[in-house]
């Protein structure tokens, strides 16, 4: 079957399968900021956009994404370079493996929520998992990028 979608501001045609995840799509197509760690919905590592709001494309099927748009990391290079920064300056980038859906969510949580409180964000980033770290280094650099004021276990 083929799709139209609106991939980072591009019209595009793309051949699915009728039973085809969204991440095995956009991998294909050429989109590899897109990664797969759990294929259950639990990880984060396949975070994208879909009409500007973060969905796990492992257990989105490509052919809703029909008509749709869908922004991943290459498409928002500024933004994730301005938090990356973020992370990198808290020392919380470590590997990098599930950097890419963990800033799709950050950056999406910034358009949706107007200075969050600690429980918040937390909330807001369950279900992105990060082998690497302890999580405080990610969450004081979430806090300088979105502006919001440290608390005193994010120190």
């Amino acid at each position: 079957m083929q799709i139209e979608i609106n991939l980072n501001g591009k019209k595009v045609s793309i051949k699915v399968k009728k039973n085809e995840m969204l991440a095995d799509t956009l991998r294909a197509h050429g989109v590899y900021s897109i990664r797969k760690g759990c294929d259950t919905a639990c990880c984060g590592l396949c975070t994208v956009w879909v009409e500007e709001k973060p969905v796990l494309s492992c257990a989105f099927l490509s052919l809703k994404a029909q008509g749709k748009s869908i922004t991943t990391l290459e498409g928002l290079q500024e933004e994730a370079e301005a938090f990356a920064q973020h992370l990198v300056a808290e020392g919380s980038e470590q590997c990098g493996f599930c950097s890419p859906g963990f800033i799709m969510t950050v950056l999406a949580m910034k358009r949706e929520l107007k200075n969050p409180s600690d429980e918040e964000i937390i909330h807001y980033l369950t279900g992105n998992l990060c082998r690497c770290t302890g999580y405080l280094g990610q969450l004081r650099a979430i806090k300088k990028y979105l502006g919001v004021a440290q608390h005193e276990f994010c120190r």
